[in-house]
């Protein structure tokens, strides 16, 4: 369906004032198809580089790559003893944020010579802008 057929549809939707509704023309938030390639990338990230010292699961890797896309803060834990990153969910990412967090995955782990499994190469290749999509 073309935008002004779908428009044309929402003008026909006659306002119930007992039942507010809200319209939001945005661009959409990352597919579950991104989701999928991202976990993929992660998990070969989580494996095969050790950051200053440690060996970070794919949740603790995803947090640093948005930190450093989204130029995010930290503020200390309610306890005292350590922080919290203060960001952006991946789930609330428009689809061409999250092919910039695929790249700077991409940039990242090939700087550090990860061997990408299939299923996060063909993630790299697809990205919105790149040849195939």
């Amino acid at each position: 369906m073309r935008f002004s057929e779908r428009i044309g549809r929402l003008q026909q939707i006659l306002p119930d004032p007992t039942k507010p509704i809200v319209v939001t023309i945005q661009e959409r938030n990352r597919s579950l198809d991104q989701n999928r390639k991202l976990w993929a990338c992660l998990g070969d990230v989580s494996r095969q580089v050790e950051w200053h010292g440690r060996w970070l699961d794919a949740e603790s890797w995803k947090c640093v790559f948005t930190a450093a896309l989204k130029q995010q803060d930290v503020v200390p834990n309610l306890a005292g003893n350590g922080f919290v990153v203060i960001g952006q969910s991946t789930s609330r990412m428009r689809v061409n944020e999250f092919a910039e967090l695929l790249e700077l995955i991409q940039a990242f782990g090939t700087e550090r010579g990860v061997k990408w499994s299939d299923e996060a190469r063909l993630a790299l290749v697809n990205r919105p802008g790149n040849p195939g999509d």
